[in-house]
């Protein structure tokens, strides 16, 4: 009697409402109040010490800026959109791709992405480990691994490692590292 037929749900069928609920749920999370974006980088500092150094050592984390709770500080004092928040940035960008030939290879310039997130406000709080050079040396790769970073493991199951070029990435995010 003219009713619609069930929709067959598919990936592709729930992918917009799943995209739309994610994104609207960042502009609140994004907005949420804290206790000032220089103490959250301090925290976020604290924990990758905690478990990225030492602890269950994710090798989610390549490298981080000391001076990100200064700069979170100054960016939310400024009222950028961002407002500090810190951001961890895959090592392919503008550096070194996991590899160990370009280890120290300084740019001595922001790639365009960079320079967008730093005038929004946003900090970048450091380098996360991928894939050497995103799995394109071979296709028998471990994924995850890089001579810089050693292998990343999953936060929630270490004996297990995060898998995918964007794994340091995946971890950090997930182990509360950076706000993105």
């Amino acid at each position: 009697l003219g009713m619609a037929q069930p929709r067959r749900m598919t990936i592709r069928t729930l992918a917009a409402p799943l995209l739309a609920c994610g994104l609207c749920a960042l502009p609140s999370i994004a907005l949420a109040d804290t206790a000032g974006a220089a103490h959250d980088a301090e925290q976020q500092i604290a924990r990758i010490k905690a478990l990225d150094d030492v602890g269950p050592m994710l090798n989610a984390v390549i490298a981080y800026d000391p001076k990100a709770p200064t700069h979170a500080s100054e960016a939310e004092a400024a009222g950028l959109p961002l407002a500090g928040r810190t951001v961890l940035v895959k090592d392919n960008i503008e550096t070194a791709a996991g590899s160990l030939a370009l280890k120290d290879n300084a740019t001595g310039r922001d790639a365009p992405m960079i320079a967008l997130l730093r005038a929004a406000g946003g900090v970048i709080l450091g380098k996360t480990n991928l894939s050497e050079w995103a799995n394109i040396r071979s296709n028998s790769s471990t994924s995850g691994w890089s001579a810089v970073g050693g292998l990343t493991k999953n936060p929630h199951a270490t004996d297990r490692n995060a898998c995918g070029s964007s794994s340091g990435s995946g971890a950090a995010v997930a182990a509360g590292f950076a706000w993105a």
